[in-house]
């Protein structure tokens, strides 16, 4: 039977100090990770169940004033966390459906009908990339000022998020990449049997996409999620901006205590979404390469 080769040889294995010492540095390095991961969140729900003098006076005691369950409803009436938030849900759902919308059809277009100037439109997309996202920003933000052929100012409404969000260059190259894996048989068999290229898209190719389907949406609902520069810029109006933008805004007036139960629950959610779909983030993640036939 052959065996793995690694770093350390079988004879190194069967000395004791190998047989001790390695497993003892790999919980060594699953506690300073797990302490590094979670820590932060633990300290920062710490942290929103404490009163502000006891954040100020010691920082890593636990409750010295006792807990304080009030912060919780208080950071969301008095903060009006529930409107960011529900702010923050508009934006993320919205971003992930124009992504999804924009990135699944340019994808299918690109892979799968492979017209001639598929690849010069491939290669500009690709372009884009190597753009620092600062060069775009003005130019970006002069057209979300003025729509081309339209003429209408689209700031202060969501769509001003949403549009720009969809124009991404990684997720219609990593959806492309995907596509191009799906066996041409099963495309020309689709089309022998008279699918158009509606039915071969919705029927077919986005059925056997769902993983990286999955992964893209989730990517996309997380990084709305943190987003700071761009609502900032676009939704000055205070009602209608996300958690990112408003919790730094309304930092002047409020404790910190009840900033910091306000930064759990703006965390708490994506950490959630996470948890709860990991397996076919993971999944998504691991079958990017593509489909095996």
């Amino acid at each position: 039977m052959s065996h793995e080769r690694g770093i350390i040889s079988t004879a190194d294995r069967k000395r004791s100090v190998v047989q001790y010492g390695l497993p003892a540095i790999q919980v060594l390095l699953f506690i300073g990770v797990l302490i590094a991961g979670v820590g932060p969140l633990l300290w920062l729900l710490k942290s929103g169940l404490s009163t502000s003098q006891d954040i100020l006076r010691g920082p890593m005691q636990l409750w010295p004033s006792g807990i304080q369950w009030q912060n919780i409803p208080d950071a969301w009436n008095r903060v009006q966390i529930g409107s960011y938030l529900g702010n923050t849900a508009i934006i993320a759902i919205g971003s992930m459906i124009s992504t999804l919308f924009v990135c699944t059809t340019g994808a299918f277009v690109l892979s799968v009908l492979r017209p001639k100037w598929g690849p010069i439109i491939t290669g500009a997309v690709l372009a884009t990339l190597f753009l620092p996202g600062v060069i775009s920003l003005v130019p970006l933000y002069m057209t979300i000022l003025k729509m081309p052929l339209l003429g209408v100012n689209l700031q202060n409404t969501f769509w001003a998020v949403w549009l720009p969000q969809a124009a991404g260059a990684f997720n219609i190259l990593v959806m492309k990449r995907y596509f191009d894996a799906i066996p041409r048989e099963l495309i020309e068999a689709a089309r022998i049997d008279g699918a158009g290229n509606l039915r071969l898209f919705t029927s077919l190719v986005l059925p056997l996409s769902k993983p990286i389907v999955g992964v893209v949406a989730l990517l996309t609902v997380i990084g709305s999620w943190k987003d700071y520069l761009w609502p900032l810029l676009v939704l000055p109006d205070p009602r209608l901006q996300p958690i990112s933008v408003a919790l730094p805004r309304v930092a002047e007036t409020t404790e910190i205590s009840l900033q910091m139960s306000a930064l759990f629950l703006a965390v708490l959610i994506p950490v959630v979404l996470f948890l709860v779909f990991q397996k076919q983030f993971l999944r998504g993640v691991g079958m990017s390469g593509g489909i095996k036939e």
